[in-house]
């Protein structure tokens, strides 16, 4: 079931979301300073590309001091509008109740967006 879940949202969106991340991810890259925040986009790009079955939560050891400064960082540059992008997405994907499975999928990727450093995706189990 997830593989269908899966399929279903490349095709209606999955795919340009993710190359969305994984072109701005390159830009910020360009500099030495925006490096770590371009990695942080193509970990959200990955997860865009097959979120069913997939958890982003906390690595090991994490959150550490350094991914703590590191996601207010984020949130103070700007980055939380990913956050609030998803959380709309989701609130339109939940109105019908076959679009609620993508509409939770949109919420964890706003959580992800929020808060990105330290994070891992892991594979459910």
């Amino acid at each position: 079931m997830k593989t269908l879940g899966n399929l279903l949202w490349l095709i209606l969106g999955g795919l340009l979301v993710a190359l969305i991340y994984y072109l701005v991810g390159l830009l910020i890259c360009i500099t030495i300073i925006g490096i770590p925040f371009g990695v942080q986009l193509f970990k959200l790009g990955t997860y865009a590309l097959w979120p069913f079955g997939r958890d982003m939560v906390f690595g090991p050891d994490q959150p550490g001091c350094l991914s703590l400064v590191m996601n207010l960082i984020w949130i103070l540059l700007g980055w939380w509008e990913i956050a609030i992008v998803h959380g709309v997405f989701g609130l339109v994907c939940c109105i019908t109740i076959v679009g609620i499975p993508w509409g939770l999928q949109h919420f964890k990727m706003a959580i992800g967006a929020l808060f990105p450093f330290g994070k891992v995706i892991k594979e459910r189990e």
